[in-house]
């Protein structure tokens, strides 16, 4: 075999094994929705009489949904919009704020919106787990009427248990989700092919001339029928979100070699049992499958939905850390989980609380067909500011000009709109939660991005020039005492607060002193090469600039090593590390209103430490405080 055969045979292994991760991390949410989306239509809070026409018309919109939105948008369109290979609303809120760098009011809408777009991810994130597993242990219910007592028991104990091992790590379990999704992507298939060879007919409904008719012959029912059918694309943000990690062929690959035609069986079977036994459609899902399968496909299909929750809850740590190094989220203890893989974190705070969201709603609306209302407004929302924020890119980034880019993303916001407009129905039923939850979220994220701003404000009023400041210890030298003193400085060239507090109190200054800055750049990850740059100044001063990616892990004492300071190598056993800490006072003047600035004070005093976010040896540490009124 020549040399480029065998290239050739070794991506190709590599291009199946990143497909197969693929299916257990990236479409796990989308592959479980048929447990509850057909259901949901003919069966749900608000169902559709079971008719043919109705039939046959909902599996149109199922399958053109699936189609536009996730095969042409996502796949096809969005996931070429990578931010150096990086996918996820905050990858798209980079490349498009680069655009509108000199138009102040566009760069402020576009990171308003994608702030927006961030804080509904979150509200899909904790309705996801819940609707997922609830569904899957509802399988009970069809088996035996008289376990309906332990759905909601079992339902808390899977979850308590998902989230419990989040401290763990992936890594063990991980290795499990491909294969296990690809047994759960056949098995929707067989099950969908053995109704449809029972009722090979309903495959007329793939014409969409079923469809339309369908939402002009039932205006009204329409509307709550798409409310539905958004089920059935729930989770397609996945596809984007997760492209860093296997890259987008792989996705590609995935979804049009196994997960879209096992999802289109599968939806199709569901019609076909519903069309010859209207009674089916109180589980579709479930009475598709032979009495004696139904105990091993609830298992399979709870393995199933605690895959497609991990999913989420991965992507709620990996939001919540890309978020914190653009600004948008206070510090929060970040535990990496994997020696090996960078991407694998564990943030405990996120996980319980969206533990205590998810156990709250399966306590509150008790089952699948309850948490349908709240589920979906949420993702439409997401989808819609996607779209948007898409146009802006495509526009401008790939040049496409504004009338290709719009006449392109209207047709897909012409369905997404839809979509919204039917889920905004849901509101009373239970949409409310998710939205609550996002526009708390959202207001968190801006009233933290304001209050850091105003608070540089207030310390730039109270800045001293680095340079001059140099000059003047030149001529009046304080005490200089051995080893190197480390001063966290965002300002790189002024005076760190804590130093001049340093000189105040103890008159010294150490023989070797390093002003560090640390800056966050819109990308993925900063090369080596560029990530560390050191210049010497006068009297034994030397300024250090460490630049990371909003997806590199901070790591100050790792990038220090890499330096030479006066000629030698850092030698972390002789250095002190010093970094102000700001005690806030909100006042009633401030440009902020005063219920953010209290909001906004307490967020402060409850962040993270700098020490440990930038992976600090807190026995080298010295804090030096001060008082700032916003």
């Amino acid at each position: 075999m020549s040399q480029h055969s065998q290239d050739d045979a070794l991506q190709g292994r590599r291009l199946a094994v990143l497909s197969l991760a693929a299916l257990g991390v990236v479409y796990g949410d989308i592959g479980t929705s048929p447990l509850y989306a057909m259901k949901e239509v003919f069966a749900g809070n608000h169902p559709i009489p079971v008719t043919e026409a109705n039939v046959f018309g909902s599996l149109s919109l199922f399958f053109w949904a699936l189609i536009i939105i996730v095969s042409i948008k996502y796949v096809m369109f969005i996931t070429r919009a990578d931010n150096k290979g990086e996918g996820g609303i905050m990858a798209l809120i980079a490349l498009a704020l680069r655009t509108t760098r000199e138009r102040p009011w566009q760069s402020r809408a576009v990171m308003l919106a994608g702030v927006l777009g961030a804080a509904m991810f979150y509200g899909d994130g904790m309705v996801t787990p819940a609707i997922s597993v609830l569904s899957a242990v509802e399988g009970l219910e069809v088996a035996a009427p008289g376990l309906h007592a332990w759905v909601i028991p079992l339902t808390l104990v899977v979850l308590f248990v998902l989230f419990f091992v989040q401290r763990h790590g992936t890594a063990l379990v991980g290795a499990w989700f491909g294969p296990v999704m690809l047994v759960w992507f056949s098995v929707l298939a067989l099950l969908g092919l053995a109704n449809i060879a029972a009722h090979p007919a309903i495959l007329a409904a793939v014409n969409p001339l079923y469809g339309l008719e369908f939402l002009l012959a039932n205006k009204a029912m329409a509307l709550v029928a798409m409310g539905n059918v958004v089920l059935a694309v729930t989770g397609a943000e996945a596809l984007y979100a997760d492209m860093g990690h296997f890259g987008r062929k792989p996705i590609a690959r995935a979804w049009f070699a196994f997960v879209l035609p096992a999802l289109i069986l599968n939806y199709f079977g569901q019609g076909a049992l519903i069309y010859a036994d209207p009674a089916a459609a109180r589980n579709p899902f479930y009475l598709s499958a032979p009495d004696w399968a139904l105990y091993p496909l609830i298992g399979l299909a709870t393995l199933s939905t605690v895959i497609a929750s991990q999913a989420v809850i991965s992507g709620a740590f990996s939001v919540t850390r890309q978020a914190m190094q653009l600004g948008f989220m206070p510090r929060m203890e970040v535990q990496h989980t994997s020696e090996q893989e960078q991407g694998q974190i564990y943030l405990p705070a996120v996980n319980w609380g969206l533990m205590l969201a998810v156990m709250i709603l399966v306590l509150g609306f008790k089952s699948s067909n309850n948490l349908a209302a709240a589920y979906g407004i949420a993702v439409t929302g997401d989808m819609v500011i996607t779209s948007l924020l898409a146009t802006v890119v495509v526009a401008k980034v790939w040049r496409w000009g504004w009338w290709r880019a719009g006449l392109l993303f209207s047709a897909f916001l012409s369905v997404e709109l839809v979509f919204l407009a039917a889920n905004i129905l849901k509101i009373p039923d239970g949409g409310w939660f998710p939205l609550v939850a996002g526009m708390g979220i959202f207001v968190l994220m801006t009233t933290w991005k304001r209050g850091r701003q105003l608070l540089a404000d207030r310390l730039q009023g109270e800045r001293l020039e680095l340079l001059p400041f140099i000059d003047a210890l030149g001529s009046s030298p304080p005490v200089r005492v051995p080893g190197t003193a480390v001063f966290l400085n965002a300002d790189p060239s002024g005076v760190p607060h804590a130093m001049l507090h340093n000189l105040m109190h103890n008159k010294v200054l150490h023989e070797r002193v390093v002003l560090l800055s640390v800056q966050f750049f819109d990308v993925p990850y900063v090369p080596e090469i560029d990530q560390v740059e050191v210049e010497a100044l006068r009297e034994s001063f030397w300024r250090v600039t460490v630049r990371y990616g909003f997806k590199d892990e901070p790591n100050v004492p790792a990038a220090l090593a890499t330096c030479t300071i006066a000629g030698q190598a850092f030698d972390p056993l002789e250095t002190s590390y010093f970094i102000g800490r700001e005690t806030l006072i909100p006042s009633m003047g401030s440009d902020m209103a005063y219920w953010r600035g209290k909001l906004f004070v307490a967020m402060f005093r409850n962040a993270g430490s700098a020490t440990a976010f930038f992976r600090i040896p807190s026995n080298r540490v010295i804090e030096l405080g001060s008082q700032v009124v916003l």
